[in-house]
């Protein structure tokens, strides 16, 4: 017998016009759609819903206005670090957003323009990003903070009217002033804006330049609401540049029309969650997690999006996040394994969980890198709730692997997200590009045309689009992940593709070792990259971080992690060598820097990062590699 998940996802691959044709019903349209699917570029290119008219922003706030949801709360702002909640409701959202709108269009920005923005997880950034979509506009987050280089590159590419900031954030403890970052960038970049608008926070006060920089109170203090402008279905709605690019950056493009109707279905489907439940993406806005469930999805499905400018330790301790499901009522949370391995370090039996009442909460979804079986099992323990594994990328918008619990929930198989949402026509191809068997491992990709919601090309860039994404798989996206699918259906994300290492001719994944040492009760988190060897190609090289209070010797526990590779994968992973550290070099968004590692450990020229959360930790890295007789201390 089907159950509802089973239904959905057979008519999404046999008639996704049908399919998504009535979940777009659920959405607010000027006009209707001309036809649900435009095929007529493919192989390469899809739109969804041409000749729709829309608009993101009515649908996210006003549309909840007027349906009675005014006076709920849209926005819960929680910031430890300044040691402030504020929150904002949809009526008090739409009168903030319509007002930054016409300041916008009051300084030229029209449908069409481009709006960088570069903030601070607060308020005002989700106000920013909503003002665009009012407008029309096209606005392009960059995580605070991020370098002058970096900010430029992403400045000649979008090319914005408006730069919108704010005078500093603030990392745990330290204060990091903006407009520096910012006035140099702009110096490097060749495209000039023609305003800044800066939102002065307590901490620090930036310095305006006189023509050119503009002051967010002041604007807000005269701007005339502005209403929503209708867009068509397959007008951009932002441009996200993908983490780590160098040279010409990947600007992800997402349209409105598809964009708005996967990621409001998304939040009942996979996420079961209702409107007015509390939601609580631990992200950026900065990154596609920030733009798909800190943003558009919560606000879409009517639900309270929490806006949290903290970290998972340290912001005070290790039951921050507990503190925030108690305090606020959280239904529904998501983030990285990275946080909840952290919180595992420092607390590793959970103890300042249970001066928390944690009783609204009903399942944490975790993405954005490999959940190892131990930190699952370790949340399950803690939690007592479901604990969602699900996989996708800045790319797709939204899940392309999850257990859907608004639809099925089905038994949880460690080490798997479960199987392919609804509209993912996925599989596995092996190294002949054919479908694999089931278990074999391969590249993992998805049949075109991929579902509504995520990427139909990059930012003036269709050639890189083809490069980058199509044109290796004919007929398939490349998710540029691998992995298999077992006999059951459930999908294994096992690692990026250039993490199958070949060792004496044996493809092995770095996934599957990460998951044996995960396994070992005194590590906290670790890392197994593939590093160059004259007799075998490669043989893989672990870094391990221990749990916070042990006291057995590194060469004990490296002795048992070796021995428990052997005994799981087999002496065919010549699995010998680790090395335990203090802590692993991660993006902002907790994403660990394998690539980075491998680089310094073969000796081969690297580009630092610009994700890079701490710069100080590779020079730890490069000192745990000349130890152990890799990374030539002269180079």
């Amino acid at each position: 017998m089907t159950n509802p998940y089973q239904q959905a996802y057979e008519r999404s691959i046999n008639d996704p016009e049908g399919f998504w044709g009535e979940v777009a019903q659920n959405c607010h349209w000027y006009k209707k759609w001309d036809k649900v699917l435009d095929d007529s570029r493919k192989p390469y290119f899809y739109r969804w819903f041409p000749g729709g008219m829309v608009n993101t922003c009515y649908n996210a706030v006003d549309f909840h206005v007027e349906n009675g949801r005014g006076g709920q709360d849209a926005i819960i702002y929680d910031s430890p670090v300044t040691n402030t909640i504020e929150k904002i409701t949809y009526s008090e959202l739409k009168d903030l957003v319509a007002k930054l709108a016409g300041a916008f269009a009051s300084r030229g920005v029209q449908k069409g323009d481009r709006v960088l923005i570069y903030m601070p997880m607060i308020p005002q950034a989700v106000i920013a990003m909503l003002a665009c979509a009012r407008l029309g506009a096209v606005h392009s987050v960059v995580f605070g903070g991020f370098a002058p280089n970096e900010l430029a590159t992403r400045i000649n590419d979008a090319k914005p009217k408006i730069i919108v900031s704010a005078s500093c954030g603030i990392e745990t403890q330290r204060v990091i002033p903006y407009k520096p970052l910012l006035d140099s960038a702009i110096e490097i970049a060749k495209s000039k804006p023609d305003h800044c608008l800066i939102f002065q926070r307590s901490m620090v006060s930036a310095d305006l330049i006189a023509g050119r920089d503009l002051d967010w109170n002041d604007e807000m203090s005269k701007a005339k609401p502005h209403d929503c402008v209708p867009v068509a279905a397959t007008d951009p709605l932002y441009i996200l540049y993908t983490s780590g690019t160098t040279g010409v950056p990947k600007g992800v493009v997402r349209d409105n029309g598809g964009h708005m109707v996967a990621l409001k279905w998304s939040m009942k489907a996979i996420y079961n969650v209702d409107p007015g439940d509390v939601f609580w993406a631990a992200s950026d806005v900065g990154w596609v997690v920030g733009h798909s469930y800190i943003v558009y999805g919560p606000l879409l499905q009517g639900c309270t999006t929490i806006v949290y400018e903290g970290k998972p330790v340290g912001t005070p301790d290790a039951g921050a996040f507990w503190r925030v499901i108690s305090q606020h009522k959280v239904n529904v949370m998501f983030t990285a394994p990275t946080a909840f391995r952290a919180i595992k370090r420092e607390d590793p039996n959970a103890e300042l969980m249970k001066n928390y009442d944690l009783s609204t909460f009903k399942a944490l979804f975790l993405a954005g890198e490999r959940l190892d079986p131990d930190t699952l099992r370790w949340a399950e323990k803690s939690l007592g709730i479901p604990v969602i594994d699900h996989w996708w990328q800045t790319e797709t918008g939204w899940a392309i692997v999850a257990n859907c619990l608004g639809l099925h929930s089905f038994p949880i198989k460690q080490g798997s997200p479960t199987k392919p949402a609804p509209g993912w026509n996925l599989t596995v191809l092996d190294q002949n590009n054919d479908i694999a068997k089931p278990g074999e491992i391969g590249a993992l990709v998805v049949k075109l045309p991929l579902p509504p919601g995520t990427l139909p090309t990059l930012w003036n860039n269709d050639d890189g689009f083809i490069n980058a994404y199509l044109k290796e798989f004919a007929g398939y996206y490349k998710t540029a992940d691998a992995g298999f699918i077992d006999e059951d259906g459930y999908v294994y994300v096992m690692t990026r593709t250039d993490d199958v290492i070949n060792v004496a001719g044996h493809r092995l994944s770095t996934g599957g070792m990460e998951e044996v040492l995960s396994d070992h009760p005194d590590v906290a988190e670790c890392a197994v990259l593939g590093v160059e060897d004259q007799l075998k190609g490669q043989i893989p090289l672990g870094f391990i971080v221990l749990k916070a209070g042990v006291k057995r010797s590194n060469e004990e526990i490296i002795k048992e992690i070796v021995k428990m590779v052997r005994d799981r994968i087999g002496a065919v992973a010549s699995f010998k060598i680790a090395t335990v550290v203090k802590r692993l070099p991660k993006t902002r968004s907790g994403k660990i820097l394998r690539g980075t590692i491998q680089k310094i450990a073969d000796n081969k020229e690297y580009k630092m990062p610009a994700t890079i959360d701490d710069p100080g930790i590779l020079d730890e890295i490069k000192e745990a590699l000349i130890k152990i007789g890799y990374a030539d201390a002269k180079k």
